[in-house]
């Protein structure tokens, strides 16, 4: 595909990497020809120096010819309006715009054509807020992502001593597990892949990847990691968009104690945020403060500033002090490689956060769901299988006749709608039927446009 970023920044950086990766042609707008330099340098696209609403410099970016324009600037207006330019002038076929204010959102009038001609609207801080609140909810989870509107997920989570399935194999887990149903997709051991065979053993430490149903998912975190308790009293570094967000969303589930370095953000924070939430004044890599507040205590702390040393200084300060568990917003690809699993227990990438909802709008076939795995290297693929055995590569077929590339396997099917659906963990011998909706866990992205074909039907299919 031919797509247009607007906006070298963070985000725009990270959604670059990741299109460049699967062999699109990407061409990146900025005002900056040193940050577009550096981009070219080290990633395959093409830099165009300029403002990107002006028709002229979308000219000069190929937007005659572009199938996709995603606007990631930093100002919401230059979004919106390069969307507009974009489609009226270019016709450009599809427009995402990362939008920070709630106050425009997707499906909205002025998002319709005769508005602004946005067709997707992605926000990096509420996606932030969303996955935070997953692992609230499972505070024994690394990663929650969900499928067929919520009835199937797939959850990553740390494998420890003590959990009733760890030290066993996977062809044991029936036998101790007898009620429920799920699939081990990945194990990954020391940050290699180890393959889920029958006979491999789950051992302490290890990433385990499992797809079950979302009403089983308690049980199944307990059997690999044990049963943590429920996240009640939490305590948040950083008061920007994210910690405000954040805060705001967590009142009357949980005790909330916010810090923020910046006195007057301080005052407006004690306007936005009720009494019952305490604001501080303070640094949150200050040992003394972070004693005084009773660290130690906390269910959770998340370190979510805009600097990323600072949060990982706070986050791994946190943890010294006995913090049960810590999670740092870290924007560098590197340094969240390098934190995740360590000290600090969970680094969250924002950019990362909203790959998989710009991969669904760029999957071909009937692809409703995507999420990036791993920091970007894997993904879980949701393709709903259409046509009929004539025309479709899914319709009824057994499992075992899927040609799949080696390594990518079926995690589980979802058959019907609404609260009448199963989720089911396919066998060999499971007959694919029209409108399932089917997980796919693909180990490496080179992998993604082989499972794509799986989902289009041929052109005989009306």
């Amino acid at each position: 595909m031919n797509i247009i970023i607007l906006g070298a920044g963070r985000v725009g950086e990270s959604v670059a990497e990741s299109l460049v990766s699967e062999q699109n042609d990407i061409t990146v707008i900025d005002h900056d020809p040193e940050r577009l330099r550096l981009l070219e340098e080290r990633l395959d696209l093409r830099g165009v120096v300029g403002n990107g609403i002006q028709p002229s410099v979308l000219r000069d970016a190929g937007a005659q010819d572009a199938d996709m324009l995603i606007a990631c600037a930093a100002a919401d207006e230059s979004n919106l309006v390069v969307c507009k330019v974009a489609h009226d002038v270019f016709n450009v076929p599809t427009t995402i715009a990362r939008l920070r204010s709630p106050e425009f959102a997707e499906g909205d009038e002025l998002m319709s054509k005769t508005g602004f001609a946005v067709d997707h609207v992605i926000c990096p801080e509420e996606s932030v807020t969303r996955y935070i609140h997953q692992l609230i909810d499972y505070p024994e989870a690394l990663q929650v992502l969900e499928f067929a509107d919520g009835r199937a997920c797939l959850i990553a989570v740390r494998a420890v001593h003590g959990g009733a399935l760890v030290g066993h194999t996977l062809a044991d887990i029936r036998e101790r597990l007898p009620n429920v149903d799920m699939r081990v997709v990945a194990i990954y051991r020391q940050d290699a892949e180890v393959d889920p065979g029958p006979q491999t053993r789950i051992l302490a430490g290890d990433e385990v990847f499992v797809l079950a149903d979302k009403t089983k998912i308690r049980q199944v975190l307990a059997a690999i990691h044990r049963a943590d308790q429920s996240v009640r009293r939490v305590m948040i570094a950083g008061g920007g968009k994210v910690g405000l967000r954040l805060a705001r969303s967590l009142v009357g589930q949980c005790q909330v104690k916010l810090i923020e370095r910046d006195r007057k953000r301080c005052d407006y924070l004690a306007g936005q945020l009720p009494s019952s939430m305490l604001v501080l004044h303070g640094d949150g890599t200050d040992e003394d403060l972070l004693q005084d507040e009773q660290v130690g205590e906390m269910d959770l702390f998340l370190a979510l500033s805009s600097d990323d040393e600072d949060n990982i200084l706070a986050a791994m300060l946190a943890k010294r002090l006995g913090a049960n568990r810590v999670i740092s917003l870290i924007n560098r690809r590197a340094y969240a490689d390098m934190m995740q699993g360590s000290t600090i227990d969970i680094a969250i990438s924002p950019s990362h956060t909203v790959i998989g909802e710009l991969l669904a709008h760029l999957r071909r076939g009937d692809v409703a769901q995507v999420h990036s795995l791993r920091r970007g290297a894997a993904e879980a693929l949701e393709g709903i299988a259409r046509g009929d055995v004539k025309t479709s590569k899914l319709v009824g077929r057994r499992v075992e006749e899927i040609k799949l590339p080696q390594g990518a396997r079926i995690g589980c099917i979802v058959r019907g709608e609404g609260s009448d659906s199963q989720v089911l963990m396919p066998h060999h011998d499971t007959l694919i039927e029209a409108d399932d909706h089917i997980v796919i866990f693909i180990p490496h992205k080179r992998m993604v446009r082989e499972v794509e074909r799986l989902f289009q039907v041929s052109a005989t299919f009306f």
